[in-house]
């Protein structure tokens, strides 16, 4: 089943505690419809999507609750731009993890509370999709590094929720190729 009732509770107390505070007149969810908005499974058209898009922003959270959010941009080889993302199956998000800043919060975070919240934003189609699941980190292996060949490590995400969002509020922006794509200055 890929909806989001095969969970024994789908919205928890704060949620509902919160529907309840403030209701939306358009929007009702309960256990009964979530099911309706939050899948556990994005299809490989989607994943497809997503490896395309130039970034995506993931919240990691360390045992004792500190958060952190982090950017997440995609690299260029020679042969122009890797994917953002790898979805081998309908429940599986794989990025890679590449040098940074050498602090590893989010990797450090992920081995203590495996729990992560991915937003990835089309500026330039104003959509929005929210991934939530399990993650785990995993030395880059031969397929990986097939990808993403400066990878250090990847994460693999087991989808828990999956679901779009209206346009409302997304601003309309371009990207701008010659920021993000180091080769396109030569």
């Amino acid at each position: 089943m890929d909806t989001f009732k095969e969970f024994d509770s789908p919205l928890h107390a704060g949620e509902r505690e919160m529907a309840s505070r403030y209701p939306n007149p358009v929007y009702q969810w309960g256990d009964d419809n979530i099911g309706q908005m939050i899948r556990t499974r994005i299809s490989l058209s989607i994943g497809q999507y997503l490896a395309r898009l130039p970034f995506f922003f993931i919240a990691t959270s360390s045992p004792e609750g500190f958060c952190d959010a982090s950017f997440r941009g995609r690299e260029y080889g020679a042969a122009g731009p890797q994917p953002l993302v790898w979805v081998p199956d309908p429940q599986t998000v794989i990025f890679p993890d590449f040098q940074g800043n050498g602090l590893y919060q989010s990797l450090g975070n992920i081995l203590g509370n495996p729990q992560i919240g991915m937003l990835f934003m089309d500026f330039e189609r104003q959509s929005r999709m929210r991934i939530n699941g399990r993650a785990e980190v995993q030395d880059a292996d031969d397929a990986v590094r097939e990808k993403w060949p400066s990878a250090q490590a990847f994460v693999k995400v087991t989808i828990q929720q999956a679901y779009g969002n209206c346009q409302a509020r997304i601003p309309r922006l371009v990207v701008d190729q010659s920021s993000v794509d180091p080769l396109s200055h030569s």
